[in-house]
Formats: C-alpha cells, structure tokens, sequence
C-alpha cells in the first residue's frame, strides 16, 4: 500500500540521519519531525477507518428496510432473517479497507405495546499503516441501525387539482395513470400494509368547491344559510352581494326583472327550477309573480329559491327620492296603475302593491320544510314602503309553503368555510356556525359540477380508505370541471386526517405511531373561491388574496406539532405548469411544502407519474422505517 510505502522510506531516512555525525541540527530536525509524522499518519488511518464505518452504516441501513418490506410482503420468514442480511450486506458493502466484517440481525416481534424491530449490527477492522509504529497494527469500527414497524401507521390524504384546465396535455389522464395505474401511487402504498388499517388513502377532487356527496345532506356540519338565502343576504359577496330596489314593493307580474348581471350579478329566470333567463316577471300560469333570480355571475352560484309576489292592495311605495320610478312592463312603460309625482313636496310613487316572501320556511312555519333550517332574510320594507328616511329594509321572510328548492335537492357542493376557519383545521361545533361547511350550489360553464348527471362531474371526496379498488375507481373517475381553489382541496384533505372530522375518520391508538401526509397536485393558479371579489374564475384579484388564506392555512398545518414537538403533518405539493407561456411559480404551492424538497415543478404531464413514483418510494421508507 501507499501509505506502508511511504512509512518504510521515512523509517530508513531517519535510521541513516542517527548515524550521521556531521549534521547535529538534520537530526533534531529528524526527531522532531517524527511526532509530526505519527499524528498525520494516525489522521490517515483514522479517517480510512471512518470511511469504513460509514460506508457500513449506509449498507446497513439499506439492508434494514429491505428486510422490513420483505417481511411484512411475506416474502421472507423471521427465521430467515439472518441469512437474508447477510445476502443483502454483502451486495452493498463496498469499501476495500474494511476487514474482518461481521454482520448480526436480532428480530423482536410486536406485542401489544411496543413495535416489531430488526436491530442490525456490524462490525470490521482495518490494518493501519502509521498506528503501527505505535502498537496498533488494526484499528476497530462498528455500527448498528434498527428499523421499527408495526405500529407506525401510514395515512395519506391526495388533494388533485380535477379543474378545467386539466384537460390541456393529458395531465388528468397522466394524474389517473400515476395515482390509480399498475405500479401507481395506491398500488405502491397498498403494498407496505400487511394488516388492514395500517395503510389508509384518502381521495379529495376540487375545483372551485369539493363534493362531499348527497349523502351528507342530514350532517349537522353544513351551514345552510348560503344555500337558503337570497342573493341580497350572501355576506360572502361582498361590496357584490345584491339589495333590493326602493320600487321593489311595486314589481310583480309583468314587470321587467329589477336585476342585471351589472347591478346584481344575476338577472332573472323563468321558474324555480329553469336556467333560461327571462327579461320580465312571469305574469299567468304557475309561476306567475315569482322573481327567480338565476346563477350569480360573480359568484357563479345558483340560488335555491324564489320571491313570490303576493297582492298587498294599492298605495305609495316609495317616496323622498327623485330616483324612485315606476318598474317598467314589456312595452317600455311604466306598469300599470303606477304613477309618480310632487305632492306637498315631497316626491313619491303609487301603484299596486305586493309583498315578497322568499320561498324558502320562514320561522313561522312549522308544518313545511320540517327537516331544513329556517329563513329569516329580510325581504322588504314596513307598510311596504321605502322612504328617504328609512331605507333600510327590516321585514323578514314569512314563507309558510312547501320550499320550492328543498335542501333534498342539493347535488353535494361544500365551500370553503367562513373566516378565519377556512384557514384552520377546527373540528365543526354546532354552536359556532363559523365552523361549519357551507353548502353551495356550483354552476359554471352551463354545469352543475356536483350533479352526478353532469357530463363532467366533479367526483365526490372519498375519506380515509383501504378498499383500494374503490379508491383507483374514485381516481379513474376524476374530470375537469370548473375553476381553481386549492385551499378547499387542502382543507379537505386536513379534514380527511382529523379524528371527530366529518368524514368519520378512523380513530388513532394512543401506542400507535402516525406518519399523516398531504399531497397536494395543481395544474394552475387559484382562481375563484367563495368571495367573488378574490377571483372572478379567470383570475385572482389584485394581492392574490386567495393565495393569502391558502397561505394561512399552510401555515397553520406546518405549524401542527405532536406531544414531543415533531411535526403532525407530512407536505409535499406539485405544480404541473405546462402552459405557454408558463405560469410563474406558485408561491403558495412551493412554501407549503414541509421542505423545499417536498416541492415539485412539472412542466410535462409525463412528468407526473414520475414525480408520484417518487412521493412513494419516499412513503415506503417513512412507513418501513422508524
């Protein structure tokens, strides 16, 4: 070797330098040179045997998760545990300095309250070139790893971007191809679990909205009053939430609709349960006198219900303003019976008058709708009248008929939460109506997306499962529908997690270990959610406020910690940015990753199965190891 080469030279130089008598100062300079020599050559030494060792550890840990996937695969027995390390050690350990090597495998079996475990060890020497010349001719190294399993338990919740732009490329049929397909991301999961339950998947498709499914209509965990309310009591729109007319205790049948998709967002259809927009109130037949507002523009919302117009006599309306006028008919005049003029100076309209409820139960009605909440919205003025010193309506809905939209009717919509809780993962309270999930009735592109008889239906959310054909059925399903909003798909997934939740999630073992992780897959940048002055569907307001709840959100999850400070959440997020021009990156997606590594940007759909394939090798080892 180099290094015994170099040493026999230096032992010679310095024999021949002790027997000189003509260079005193060459040999002090020899002997002082020889402790330098010792501890540069121990250095050497040392550090072939730290390589050594360390190329030990590696091999070790390696053959450790292997032997785990191989027993809980069945492929191997325990009593062939030993054997097998030994193959496996052998194939990985490389390095040439390492002698003597020795590998032992202990196997400890599961009981009730501790894991099953490999502890490996290993052990080597090397043969010194320098520590010889101070009595060490070998020096030792050993090492040992241990893989723990068993008890450490496995739940992952895949948050899948199914909007519309997943259409472009191939990326849903490369989504369902890497998640669903042979050798996919279920597949590769469902693999590590050798007992029920030790593995669970969650599916959460989302657009704009998730669907949580019909089935759910009865929860005590959806807030209603979205879904019930007319558009002129929907907080959520904002500086875009509708108001009455002040003529509107004079519009009834026959009248132009008092609404535009302009002054409203809305205009107004032909029935409860039509979609065809109408320019007048229907005034004979069925329907006659009743105000249906049709899918909010903004909010692309449909509302679930209707104002009827009830006859309430003649008499003045409206008055105090010069803005007060008389709703016009289809001819372009004022309706009939209706007049404006002065009287003792003060302005003021007259006409027949109506009232109008909103055909969902009010509060008095206690024989229709028994199994749906009541409506209290506001829904005119006293005496039917509004007046410049009393412009704010305070009479509330008195409807005491069968709904015209009962909640039986729902296809499944779920938007994201009031604030704050749309950025948390706070377990729905019936006292705090901040908490619970609001219904809404998604309607974009002529599609009720939730509708399972739409051509693209957005698929229901599958909670926590093992019926691993149920969730590659659930995946392969999976179409572009609406617009982007992340952050309810997140929530989703954080919810599918949460013990007590709403999608029953299977309750935790207090001595059992759990990896939780989100993947979280979109193909674009957050464009609508449940404030329409965030995003319009094409893109987000100035500020990039949906990002900026999305963000909260992220943080909070990041922020989750278990008893002993770790983490409770594993994150990984995928941008598939295909587009040309391309997107920027996503912000939001990129820093709420647990770790940048977490975070990946594909500018291929061919990328995607790839990238799930590496999630999942990554998984299998967080399963198998400990």
């Amino acid at each position: 070797m180099l290094g015994s080469a170099i040493s026999d030279r230096v032992c010679a130089v310095a024999r021949r330098f002790s027997r000189a008598n003509n260079g005193n100062v060459a040999v002090i300079f020899t002997f002082a040179m020889l402790p330098l020599l010792a501890f540069v050559g121990a250095a050497i030494d040392y550090t072939r045997a730290n390589n050594a060792r360390s190329a030990m550890q590696a091999a070790l840990d390696s053959t450790a998760l292997m032997l785990s996937k191989d027993l809980t695969m069945g492929n191997i027995t325990a009593a062939e545990i030993p054997s097998k390390a030994q193959t496996y050690f052998t194939a990985l350990y490389t390095n040439k300095d390492g002698q003597g090597i020795s590998v032992t495998a202990n196997y400890t079996t599961p009981t009730s309250s501790a894991a099953a475990n490999i502890l490996l060890g290993g052990s080597g020497y090397i043969k010194s070139d320098f520590m010889q010349l101070a009595g060490f001719p070998t020096l030792g190294f050993k090492s040992s790893t241990t893989t723990t399993w068993g008890n450490v338990k496995m739940r992952v919740a895949l948050a899948l971007d199914n909007t519309g732009s997943m259409a472009q490329d191939g990326k849903i049929t490369a989504l369902r191809n890497a998640v669903a397909g042979t050798g996919g991301l279920i597949d590769q999961l469902s693999a590590l679990s050798k007992n029920n339950g030790d593995v669970y998947i969650s599916v959460i498709p989302f657009a704009k909205v998730v669907n949580v499914g019909t089935s759910n209509v009865g929860q005590s965990w959806i807030d209603w009053t979205d879904w019930l309310n007319p558009p002129t009591t929907q907080p959520a729109n904002g500086t875009m939430q509708a108001s009455l007319p002040m003529n509107w205790h004079a519009v009834g049948p026959g009248a132009r609709c008092p609404w535009t998709n302009s002054n409203g967002g809305f205009t107004c259809t032909k029935n409860p349960t039509s979609t065809s927009n109408t320019n007048y109130i229907p005034s004979s037949g069925t329907y006659s006198g009743y105000i249906c507002p049709s899918v909010d523009a903004n909010s692309h919302t449909r509302y679930n219900g209707c104002w009827v117009s009830t006859a309430a006599g003649t008499g003045v309306f409206c008055s105090g303003s010069n803005s007060c006028a008389c709703p016009t008919d289809s001819t372009g005049n004022a309706v009939s019976g209706c007049s404006c003029k002065t009287t003792s100076g003060v302005y003021q309209c007259t006409g027949k008058l109506y009232t109008h409820d909103w055909t969902q139960p009010g509060p008095n009605d206690t024989v229709d709708n028994t199994s749906q909440p009541r409506v209290s919205a506001v829904v005119g003025w006293t005496n039917n009248q509004w007046t410049s010193t009393s412009q704010t309506p305070t009479v509330k809905n008195d409807w005491r008929q069968a709904s015209t939209n009962p909640i039986g009717n729902w296809t499944g919509c779920i938007t994201d939460r009031t604030q704050p809780n749309d950025a948390t993962g706070v377990l729905p309270a019936s006292s705090d109506v901040t908490t619970l999930f609001p219904a809404n009735e998604y309607y974009e592109n002529s599609t009720f997306y939730c509708s399972s008889s739409a051509s693209t239906p957005l698929e229901p959310i599958i909670p926590l499962s093992y019926n691993w054909s149920a969730l590659k059925t659930a995946v392969n399903a999976m179409q572009p529908t609406g617009g982007t909003n992340q952050a309810v798909g997140l929530a989703w997934a954080w919810q599918s997690l949460l013990v007590g939740g709403p999608l029953n999630t299977p309750s935790e073992d207090t001595n059992t270990t759990y990896n939780r992780v989100i993947i979280l897959l979109s193909d674009g940048l957050n464009t609508e959610d449940r404030w329409p002055e965030y995003g319009d569907g094409s893109s987000q307001a100035s500020g990039n406020p949906i990002d900026a709840r999305q963000a909260l959100m992220c943080q909070n999850l990041q922020n989750a910690k278990d008893s002993n400070g770790a983490p409770l959440y594993t994150i990984y997020t995928i941008q598939v940015n295909t587009s040309s021009p391309a997107d920027p990156t996503s912000t939001v997606l990129k820093n709420c990753a647990s770790t940048p590594d977490k975070f990946f940007m594909l500018t291929s759909s061919t990328q995607i199965l790839t990238t799930f394939n590496t999630i999942g090798t990554a998984l299998s080892k967080l399963r198998l190891a400990k």
